[in-house]
């Protein structure tokens, strides 16, 4: 008996709504699984255009009952037939009678056909269906067509494999299963039986010569085993047992099997250790025989650049890694001119401007530092130098625990073929793309993540050979962390012998994605492990194949990322994005390119990729929020790496000819390497791209590296005070929330962290409104919102720490939202505002703003200068005024060219809200972010948060060196805005294409074109927040080309389009943040701007993210800024002891003529 109809199994709470939106009938109703509770179901009605859940649970008998108020006896139910049946009558307590059913949606057949190897289709399989239905007498329901087709489309498929394959005798053997006895093994299955018996006893007789082979061989293993173990051991028992065994079955000859491997891997040991002992007893000199030490690291090499210094002059720099010294000789010279060791360099500044520009900044004396420009041959070249200067600080650092390693993913599709000998591009990462320069590929990387698919190597020997080929290469040992493998799809995680204690709470998953998600050709495997501190997760995928299927494959990315169980079990209901510190996915993802194969061949000739990315199915879903939501990729600059003739990288293999007939495959990224990490920890992507000498498959191998900051376990330098005023505190003045659902439940919020004892929660929210269908508004206060203690009340350890944060209903317990927040930016004595996205399941379900705190002890503030904090970027001197953006560690998802249509509308995910017939008129500034992080002293005024939308550079050093989600770099519109300079603007149509596309800001389109004219659920949150709110006296935004009646549909969300009024507190401390915002060199920059800004100094010298903090403090002269000791800058919050001395440095080297126009930015002879 098949499931009822109106039983969704394990769609989404957001899913389930949309439905009963689409039905809008009082009374519709569907059933689903439980997302908070195991085993239970949610009945979710339609009543008056909200939706109400009930709870049904199952008591110790197995009986269902819907879940009541303390008091009702609940009615109880054998069968969820029944449940339903007995409230389709009226007055039984729900809001309504169950009148009409909301029905599942017919599966379709999905044969997930895999043109990519020559396979035939797959067949339709059967459905399973989850959760025990009441009245249901399997846990199966098959799925069209019928049996007979199945066996007849597995045998065609046979018969394709027959003509490649020598084993045509064991190809009779399952010829003749599949013809007779595959309906009797389907038949079990569909009775719930799920040992294929049939299917076993043709796989015996199919292996029967097999077991005399092996007895032979194992037969003549133990007799030489033997000759080398004189006490001759009692025969195997796995052997005497298959000797007498009249029936041999798959158990014993996968014993046997198992047996042979162990003799054949313990005979070389065996053999060497007799004939040692030979040696030794007989005094005999057998050099041969001598035990090899395994090969030392190999030392780093001297590496040395030719650079430009100043205008004409040239220069090499040799680095030495080894001794940590840099030596600068001129041209011509046989000495060096200079010789710098690593102590004393104080910071690296990477110039934006000219890509193979540095500046050196370092010491030459006590109280004196110089700089030193150097533009070396192109950017590859500069990278290395930097990362071997990296390299240097940390091998000779003082720390026990590092604060920065380096981590390498890679992925194959191996097309069922044996790897070459040799795979040392692929883990050096040299070939097409971003790659790594010659002087540092040989540099071993801390943590080594490989996945594969397609992978036919037994799971042993790709391990040993991975270990093997990386030991080759780098002289080092490395050690197994993790092995998982679903199929031929594997993940194998290696670290280097040091870091092997440092690696702990390992866990491993999969998932089947294949056909009906029964099968594992497709799906998932992951790994997650904590890094003494540091959480991490690797998914490596393979999802369906075929330029049709893309929403199968957004489907196959919901099932991963429901099902892989991976990271803290107590993390176990949030969205898996949001468990771990990094999280890498990466695979066969499969995503096509929709053009022509043509024109696509046409523009890889010329490689033009941008215009191939524009037409990218993974970049076009990512852009409508389908998948991978808040995800970063490395800009692609290497040619398609799949479909390539095997042999060859010369030309691709697009057409496929089948009994089916032709299938194309146009070439495409169909492996890709993407990161989420959360808000303010340092992330870094240095190389992506593919081989070009690796062709046994018709993928190219894919790399990508990164340079990720870890924190360690933290001990206190202090034992934790008693007072009050001795313990670290984390308050909440507000909360508000928007989320997307047609609920009016009333929620709480579920506060985790691992600098918590436990989890937390509030109570129950104090108000809340639903003034837009669809949109729930809620709202709590400091009353209900709890207090938290971190275990630990050091500032170095709350820095690194983060919040995550749950909405659940109180009816149901279930997420609404999940979201993470960066302890880093909330320390101070003050509340300072957040705002986040919500996610659930993968989706965007809504946004969080609000105003927090974190209160330190003044004896806890002590911190220290992490490793990857000295290296900054900054704009070159010749540059207009005008500051840009820093290089973003996270990379915004691209936007289409003009030149493209626009795709339809994106109202897929349920976060957006449509304004019909609003084109997309407004920009947002790209100069708008958050203002750096800076501890607040208890004395420090209140940050203005008008100092957001007029950020100067953003140096990546310290906080701003962090990997930021969207959430935190789209604030700035809820700040007040001078009115002399708007930080919104009309774009021109040759503007459109040229910016990224910010998630909660409209884009600017051509009004002629019937795009996407959605807002994110963040811009709700404003909207909404701001419905009552006197709109500014300013003129619209709109424009005056805009109808009026255009200005009238957003008069109540006109927060959504420009920034709100200031509130009377802020109007107290406009006038004197805006002088001191207006500044030279800062943003923005009118006709008065002042020649003694301190944020001007600062920002010579890459160090402008301290200005805000300075400011806060009263130091924003220069005149007294010269007198600023080094516990005034700690107080404003440079926290980096180098970036102090730089600046006292830079101070008394300074005259105050000279100070006026900033430091120089010469180098110094």
């Amino acid at each position: 008996m098949t499931a009822a109809s109106w039983y969704h199994r394990d769609i989404s709470r957001v899913v389930a709504e949309d439905l009963l939106a689409k039905a809008g009938k009082d009374g519709c109703f569907l059933v689903r699984d439980s997302e908070s509770v195991s085993g239970a179901y949610a009945l979710c009605l339609l009543f008056q255009r909200h939706v109400h859940t009930y709870r049904i649970l199952p008591d110790e008998e197995g009986l269902l009952s819907v879940q009541t108020i303390q008091g009702i006896q609940a009615k109880c139910f054998r069968t969820l037939t029944d449940l339903i049946g007995a409230y389709q009558q009226p007055n039984n307590g729900l809001v309504i009678p169950l009148l009409y059913p909301v029905n599942r949606a017919r599966e379709p057949v999905d044969e997930d056909s895999d043109g990519e190897d020559g396979r035939a289709s797959h067949p339709p399989s059967l459905v399973p269906h989850s959760g025990n239905i009441a009245g249901s007498t399997s846990g199966w329901v098959t799925a069209q067509p019928n049996k007979a087709q199945i066996s007849q489309q597995l045998q065609l498929r046979l018969q394709e494999q027959v003509h490649s394959s020598p084993a045509s005798d064991f190809m009779g053997f399952m010829a003749e299963y599949l013809s007779h006895h595959l309906q009797l093994d389907l038949e079990a299955l569909r009775n719930g039986n799920l040992q294929l018996r049939h299917l076993s006893t043709a796989l015996v007789t199919a292996c029967r010569g097999l077991h005399s082979e092996i007895d032979f061989t194992l037969a003549g293993l133990e007799t030489l085993a033997k000759v080398f173990d004189p006490p001759a051991s009692p025969r195997s028992p796995v052997r005497e047992q298959g000797l007498l065994a009249s029936d041999p079955d798959l158990e014993l000859l996968l014993s046997k099997i198992s047996t042979v491997n162990h003799l054949l891997s313990s005979l070389e040991k065996k053999v060497l250790k007799t004939l040692q002992e030979t040696v030794t007893k007989h005094k005999l000199a057998l050099p041969s025989v001598a035990v090899a030490h395994p090969p030392a690291a190999k030392p780093m090499a001297v590496q040395n650049f030719e650079v430009k210094v100043g205008k004409t002059q040239r220069a090499s720099l040799t680095v030495d890694v080894e001794s940590g010294t840099i030596a600068i000789t001129k041209r011509g010279c046989s000495s060096p001119e200079e010789t710098i060791s690593q102590d004393k360099i104080l910071q690296l500044i990477k110039y934006q401007s000219m890509q193979s520009k540095v500046r050196l900044v370092y010491d030459r004396d006590q109280h004196r530092s110089l700089t030193r420009d150097f533009i070396f041959q192109n950017a590859r070249k500069r990278e290395a130098f930097c990362q071997l200067l990296q390299l240097m600080k940390i091998q000779h650092s003082n720390l026990d625990e590092p604060d920065l390693i380096s981590v390498y993913v890679g992925t194959w599709n191996m097309g069922s073929a044996p790897p070459p000998r040799s795979m040392a591009s692929w883990l050096t990462s040299r070939g097409l793309g971003r790659t790594q320069d010659e002087t540092t590929a040989g540099i071993p990387h801390d943590i080594y993540v490989i996945g594969t698919q397609e992978n036919s190597l037994g799971d042993r020997e790709w391990v040993e050979f991975l270990r093997a080929s990386l030991k080759t290469l780098m002289s080092i040992d490395f050690r197994v962390v993790a092995l998982q493998c679903l199929w031929s799809i594997k993940i194998v995680v290696l670290v280097k012998p040091e870091h092997e204690r440092r690696i702990s709470h390992v866990n491993t998953s999969s998932v089947k994605t294949g056909i009906a998600n029964t099968l594992g050709n497709k799906g998932a495997v992951g790994v997650s492990f904590l890094f003494n501190g540091t959480s991490f997760g690797f998914v490596n995928c393979h999802l369906a194949s075929g330029s049709e299927k893309t929403h199968r494959r957004n489907q196959n990315y919901s099932d991963i990322l429901r099902s892989l169980v991976l990271g803290d079990k107590r993390l176990s209901s949030f969205d898996l994005t949001l468990r771990f510190t990094h999280l890498f996915w990466f695979g066969d993802l499969n995503y096509r390119l929709d053009m022509e194969v043509q024109d696509i061949l046409a523009h890889v000739n010329k490689k033009e990729f941008e215009a191939l990315l524009a037409v990218d199915q993974l970049t076009l879903e990512r852009e409508k929020n389908k998948v991978f939501l808040r995800f970063s990729e490395e800009d692609i600059s290497f040619p398609p790496t799949y479909r390539y003739e095997r042999g060859s990288r010369d030309s691709y293999v697009w057409q496929k000819f089948k009994t089916t007939g032709v299938r194309i495959n146009v070439p495409s990224w169909c492996d890709r390497i993407l990161w989420k990490s959360r808000p303010e920890t340092h992330v870094l992507c240095n190389s992506y791209g593919c081989t070009d000498d690796i062709v046994t498959s018709d993928h190219s191998p894919v790399f990508a590296t990164f340079e990720v900051g870890v924190t360690s376990q933290f001990v206190p330098r202090k034992a934790p005070g008693s007072s009050p005023e001795s313990l670290a505190c984390i308050e909440w003045d507000s909360i508000e929330v928007i989320v997307k659902t047609a609920s009016r439940s009333k929620c709480y919020i579920e506060f985790h962290s691992y600098c918590l004892e436990e989890s937390q929660r509030s109570g129950e929210n104090s108000s809340q409104s639903s003034d837009i269908p669809g949109f729930l508004k809620l709202s709590w206060s400091a009353k209900q919102l709890p207090v938290l203690s971190p275990i630990l009340s050091d500032l170095e350890y709350l820095l690194d720490q983060h919040l995550l944060l749950s909405i659940k209903g109180m009816d149901s317990c279930e997420s609404y939202g999940e979201c993470c927040i960066a302890m880093r930016s909330m320390i101070g004595s003050l509340a300072q505002q957040f705002e986040t996205f919500l996610f659930h399941r993968g989706e965007e379900t809504g946004s969080m703003r609000g105003w927090m705190k974190v209160r330190v002890p003044k004896d806890r503030r002590s911190t220290r200068e992490r490793l990857y904090e000295w290296i900054s970027f900054e704009t070159d001197e010749t540059e207009s005024d005008f500051p840009t953006l820093s290089k973003p560690a996270l990379r915004a998802v691209r936007s289409r060219p003009l030149s493209l249509p626009d795709a339809a509308s994106s109202y897929t995910n349920p976060a957006y809200f449509i304004f019909e017939g609003v084109p997309n008129t407004w920009a947002q500034c790209p100069s708008l972010s958050e203002p750096p992080y800076s501890p607040a002293s208890d004395t420090q005024a209140d940050r203005h948060p008008g100092h957001s939308p007029c950020r100067r550079l953003q140096s990546l050093t310290g906080a701003q060196a962090y990997s930021s989600s969207k959430e935190q770099l789209q604030r700035s519109p809820h700040y007040p805005v001078s009115e002399t300079t708007s930080c919104g603007h009309q774009l021109s149509l040759s503007q459109i294409g040229r910016h990224k596309r910010p998630k909660s800001a409209i884009l600017t389109r051509d009004p002629q074109t019937s795009g996407d004219c959605s807002l994110t659920a963040l811009h709700m949150a404003w909207c909404l927040s701001d419905v009552d709110t006197e709109p500014p006296k300013r003129g619209s935004c709109l424009g005056p080309s805009q109808p009026e009646g255009r200005k009238n549909l957003l008069r109540h969300t006109r927060s959504a389009l420009e920034p709100p009024q200031q509130s009377c507190w802020e109007g107290a401390r406009s006038q004197r943040d805006t002088r001191r915002l207006n500044r030279a060199g800062e943003w923005p920059c009118g006709s008065g701007d002042h020649p003694r800004s301190v944020g001007r100094w600062l920002s010579h010298l890459g160090l402008e993210q301290y200005a805000a903090g300075l400011y806060e403090n009263g130091w924003d002269d220069l005149e007294f800024f010269r007198n600023i000791t080094d516990q005034d800058l700690l107080d404003a919050g440079v926290l980096s002891p180098t970036h102090r001395k730089l600046i006292q440095a830079k101070l008394h080297e300074s005259s105050p003529r000279s100070l006026q126009q900033g430091p120089s930015l010469k180098p110094n002879p």
